[in-house]
């Protein structure tokens, strides 16, 4: 069977948080889909982690690499969009645990002309840790009072764990945000995101992911958001490539796409 949607997770030298994750894939309700790791650039446990993973999963599992050189997750996510076989794609992170109805939630609201904008709650470091195969496919990992207990903070925003339906429509529009692309929880048309030439491989940490929504709305195709209706765990993990240098270059390269109104980058997909 054709698959339906194709699903780009980035990893890079994670693989205990990468296995959580493809745990987490493994409890979709929708199940007509293909990974795609986009891999910038891991060493050889990750390697034996997917070979593992490829023979418990029930969804395929292709793994395209690069050497390491350095924070590159733009260019490995450009080949990523590449090998995608679908007309859709949902990118998330190897430190984002979906819910049982990820998927699913981005397949019922995709639209023609659109994109989605999902919703992530980060963990902290210990329970980041704590979580098992076992509570993943239990679901006790999206138990509110499970993470509670466990050390999660009560909060307002907990509420993403577990709405759903119209609980999380009426969410979604008591609190609207701007919608933006954001690599933990978001998904467009495939020719879509080519037609803007896919993300500009100039860019390093800090807000690529933006840049590339933002250049989608320049080209016409509108935000949509749907924080509260599908969401992820976001795993704690050290952030030692986040540089002020690389954040300032990013800060300008965006700037540069709002007042210019850019559509297309020359340093995506297709180099010119």
């Amino acid at each position: 069977m054709k698959k339906e949607i194709s699903v780009i997770i980035s990893t890079y030298n994670s693989p205990e948080w990468l296995q959580k994750v493809l745990w987490g894939y493994n409890t979709q309700n929708y199940r007509n889909f293909e990974l795609i790791l986009a891999d910038d650039g891991s060493k050889q446990p990750t390697f034996d982690l997917i070979e593992q993973m490829k023979k418990e999963v029930f969804y395929p599992i292709i793994h395209v690499w690069h050497e390491d050189n350095g924070f590159q997750k733009s260019q490995i996510l450009n080949k990523a969009i590449e090998a995608c076989t679908t007309d859709y794609i949902l990118m998330s992170d190897g430190d984002c645990i979906p819910r049982p109805d990820f998927v699913e939630q981005h397949i019922k609201y995709r639209e023609e002309n659109h994109f989605l904008s999902g919703g992530y709650h980060k963990l902290p470091m210990n329970l980041s840790k704590m979580i098992t195969k076992d509570d993943i496919y239990s679901n006790r990992c999206f138990d509110l009072f499970w993470l509670k207990k466990n050390g999660m903070k009560t909060s307002f925003k907990n509420l993403k764990v577990y709405a759903k339906g119209w609980f999380s429509d009426i969410l979604n529009f008591l609190t609207p945000t701007t919608p933006s692309w954001n690599g933990h929880n978001s998904s467009g048309w495939k020719r879509d995101i080519v037609a803007i030439n896919g993300f500009d491989e100039r860019m390093q940490y800090g807000g690529q992911d933006r840049e590339l929504g933002e250049r989608l709305v320049n080209y016409g195709i509108k935000p949509k958001q749907i924080r509260y209706s599908t969401v992820c765990l976001h795993l704690d993990h050290p952030r030692g490539y986040a540089t002020k240098e690389s954040i300032d270059k990013n800060k300008n390269i965006r700037k540069e796409t709002r007042t210019e109104k850019k559509k297309w980058t020359p340093y995506g997909i297709v180099k010119s």
